[in-house]
């Protein structure tokens, strides 16, 4: 199957224009990790205060996750230039923040923004996608969240000899006004059209699109929320909230918001060395979701699922293990094992955690049943994520760890009994499947 019909050119650049979103979600969710750490010298700031500034983010998010729905009324054109509004507005805020006050609220207006692009944007992109090559456009959601991660590491690394926070949040200017002009140029989405009766406008954002394969659902789409207790939609709506949840409690964000910190602890000494090893976490989050959105419609998702899952028990147990014995040679060995980890993190629970969620919803509710799975997940992220040095108080860093590798190992178990396999699967196939 050639490329150009995989990928039509103004169906990619739709996608990577909503993705841009993900990219400032995945920029600014690891940014603080590096600003941090000038940022408690500045305002004088406590553990518990640092915990905070950062897990505001996610307050946030969980509000922008619960306003997803609004998606199912605006259009999802229209609830990414909000959104889109929303960054540059929460950005300016925490350049010219001059208390720890304002730097709360910049981080809790950017979450607020990430909240609602981790629903629109592979809401939006899967449904503009042929059903044969969704999974590697939805996949580019995680990929430009990775490279926002790489992006803001080496952004932090720049600016790290300086103490130059403010300029560490500034950089993400750049994309939020191309996003801005671009979102001028992109259709709304042929389902959405079609869910408000608008079908003479679906055809023609179809036929702008130049897809071939049939995007339109034949499902009823005037349906009602309380639908959600209906036994075909009862029972992926669980599952999109179940795979949500075990993306985060598995502790993926423990180590991209906290990274610099677990590098100290292992042996970087300094501020400038700890961010410099972030770089390398980033640079493989990067090179594995490619190697993921290469895979994703080759094997299937529940493959990349049980795979990467897997791998991430291993890894946390080896790193624990490297903290048990803490000595010389322990920073190599906790780097190489956190590597390892957000390498099988990557392709797996990176990708399709948001593929799955944007595919198994009927299409009437779709945007209104994803905002509560990634509201579940935001809430799973909050509370790991404000809990995580009190949690290595008591467990130690291994044994913190530890925990998280049997969180693995039970959500390997959830993936191979409940989670179904979506690879080529059109709509009304997978609505099909649960209503059989």
């Amino acid at each position: 199957m050639s490329t150009k019909h995989l990928f039509p050119p103004y169906v990619l650049f739709s996608s990577l224009v909503a993705a841009l979103g993900s990219f400032l979600f995945g920029y600014h969710t690891a940014v603080i990790s590096g600003a941090v750490i000038f940022i408690a010298r500045e305002f004088n700031l406590s553990d518990f205060q640092q915990e905070f500034l950062i897990s505001t983010m996610l307050i946030g998010g969980i509000f922008g996750a619960l306003s997803g729905g609004v998606s199912d009324f605006l259009g999802r054109r229209l609830t990414l230039v909000f959104d889109s509004l929303l960054y540059l507005t929460a950005t300016l805020l925490l350049i010219e923040a001059e208390s720890y006050g304002l730097l709360l609220s910049g981080r809790l207006l950017v979450g607020f923004a990430i909240g609602l692009a981790s629903i629109t944007v592979p809401l939006y992109i899967a449904e503009i996608a042929p059903p044969e090559s969704r999974g590697r456009l939805v996949s580019l959601n995680q990929l430009l969240i990775t490279i926002g991660v790489l992006v803001s590491f080496l952004v932090a690394y720049t600016y790290a000899d300086t103490g130059e926070w403010r300029m560490m949040f500034a950089f993400s200017l750049f994309p939020v006004l191309i996003q801005l002009f671009c979102l001028l140029f992109i259709p709304e989405t042929p389902s959405w059209l079609l869910s408000k009766g608008r079908t003479a406008q679906a055809e023609k954002a179809l036929r702008r699109l130049h897809i071939d394969t049939p995007t339109l659902s034949k499902e009823p789409v005037k349906r009602r929320f309380k639908d959600l207790l209906a036994p075909s939609v009862r029972t992926p709506f669980l599952i999109g909230v179940g795979i949500s949840v075990f993306q985060q409690i598995t502790g993926i964000n423990t180590v991209i918001y906290y990274a610099p910190r677990i590098f100290q602890l292992a042996g970087f000494p300094t501020a400038e060395s700890s961010i410099l090893a972030t770089v390398w976490i980033g640079t493989i989050n990067v090179i594995m979701t490619l190697v993921g959105l290469w895979l994703v419609d080759k094997i299937g998702r529940r493959a990349l699922l049980l795979g990467g899952v897997a791998g991430m028990a291993l890894s946390l147990i080896l790193l624990g293990l490297a903290f048990l014995f803490q000595g010389e040679g322990t920073s190599t060995e906790a780097i190489l094992a956190l590597l390892a980890y957000v390498g099988c993190f990557a392709p797996g629970l990176g990708i399709v955690a948001w593929l799955i969620i944007s595919e198994i919803y009927p299409l009437g509710i779709r945007g209104r049943a994803m905002s509560i799975a990634t509201f579940a997940n935001w809430v799973s992220n909050y509370f790991v994520s404000l809990t995580f040095l009190t949690l290595v108080r008591i467990l130690t860093v291994g044994g913190a760890y530890w925990l998280f590798a049997l969180i693995c190992i039970l959500c390997f178990y959830y993936i191979w009994k409940k989670v179904p396999e979506t690879k080529g699967k059109t709509f009304d196939q997978i609505q099909a499947f649960w209503q059989k």
